[in-house]
């Protein structure tokens, strides 16, 4: 078994911490920590109590991080039937794989408001207890980090380096895009050989990364699908990815205000799901309402809650069945009611 070292002074100063206060002569004492840190380097080898200590690359194990993902989404994730299927099945499926052919790559479309950004700080939270915070797991907002279009490049080699090097020190890296369809097509596409089926480059394996995209672009062709099935008489509950995944895919691709448009990532099928996110009706929003006030440890207030969602806007314009904001404004109206 390879052993997983600490520095000496800090197992040091935990054997002091943790043995009895006596005094000692200086050469005693000498020997006495020599053989404590010895032990402790042996007990700190077996890797659970060492990631007890310190974060650990795969925090949680396949399993565990599983059973978190499908609680959290039962829970805290409304409307979303589809998102729930594709991605516990995605991301545990990929967890349990020992021999993956490339990392896993998820692309999240919808609207504002559906979930997107929650969804993937689930993810996150599902394997690493740090979640957004972790040190294994890292968030690019494309307007912040890559505001300008002649700095290109500068930011291609920025990014290429920052994802080789926190994968070089984690495979199971977890990298999060926000705003895809904001970024500049060429940035997208350097991201490209990181998410190919190459068994290595220059000597790092990429393998186990996870990477996730989250883009508006898409929406328009999900909410004229979601609509169809509502005209028809079809329960939301009845689509299926096959309903939705290629059409979305293809108005993507074919979307000149995407950064996403003509990307070898679409084109080279690197891309394991196109995941869309449907528009969110009046009770959904409700449902969020009541959530949010269970959290803040309020009691549950039926008026307030109708009050929050009939404060909504909706869409379409006539039918006026679903939120344009989705719930993302749920929580500053809430402060409205109960400013404390």
């Amino acid at each position: 078994m390879k052993l997983l070292r600490v520095p000496l002074g800090a197992a040091l100063g935990l054997v002091l911490l943790l043995s009895p206060v006596q005094t000692v002569e200086p050469i005693s004492l000498g020997l006495a920590l020599a053989g404590a840190a010895s032990a402790l380097t042996g007990l700190i080898s077996y890797p659970r109590l060492y990631c007890y200590f310190r974060e650990c690359c795969l925090q949680r194990e396949g399993a565990r991080a599983g059973a978190a993902l499908q609680e959290d989404l039962d829970k805290k994730l409304f409307g979303q039937h589809l998102v729930k299927k594709v991605i516990v099945k995605a991301v545990i499926g990929f967890l349990n794989n020992t021999n993956p052919k490339k990392p896993l790559t998820l692309s999240l479309h919808g609207w504002t408001g559906t979930g997107k950004n929650f969804v993937s700080k689930i993810i996150a939270e599902s394997i690493y207890e740090g979640g957004l915070n972790s040190n294994y797991v890292h968030q690019f907002v494309s307007t912040l980090h890559f505001p300008h279009a002649h700095s290109v490049g500068h930011y291609k080699d920025q990014l290429q380096s920052w994802i080789r090097g926190n994968v070089s020190a984690c495979g199971r890296s977890i990298f999060i895009f926000d705003e895809m369809d904001k970024m500049h097509a060429g940035l997208i596409d350097s991201i490209k050989p990181f998410l190919d089926y190459y068994e290595q480059l220059d000597g790092v394996s990429y393998r186990r990364a996870i990477f996730i995209f989250l883009s508006n672009a898409g929406a328009e062709k999900i909410t004229e699908v979601a609509l169809d099935f509502w005209k028809s008489g079809k329960k939301r509950e009845t689509m299926e990815l096959k309903d939705l995944e290629a059409g979305v895919s293809l108005s993507v691709f074919n979307n000149k205000n995407s950064g996403f448009w003509h990307s070898s990532l679409i084109d080279r099928n690197l891309i394991d799901y196109f995941v869309p996110f449907l528009p969110l009706e009046y009770k959904h929003v409700k449902m969020c309402v009541r959530v949010e006030l269970e959290s803040r440890g309020y009691m549950v207030d039926e008026e307030i809650i109708t009050k929050v969602a009939d404060e909504m806007t909706y869409f379409p314009k006539e039918e006026k069945i679903y939120s344009d904001k989705g719930c993302k404004t749920v929580f500053t109206k809430l402060d409205f009611y109960y400013d404390l």
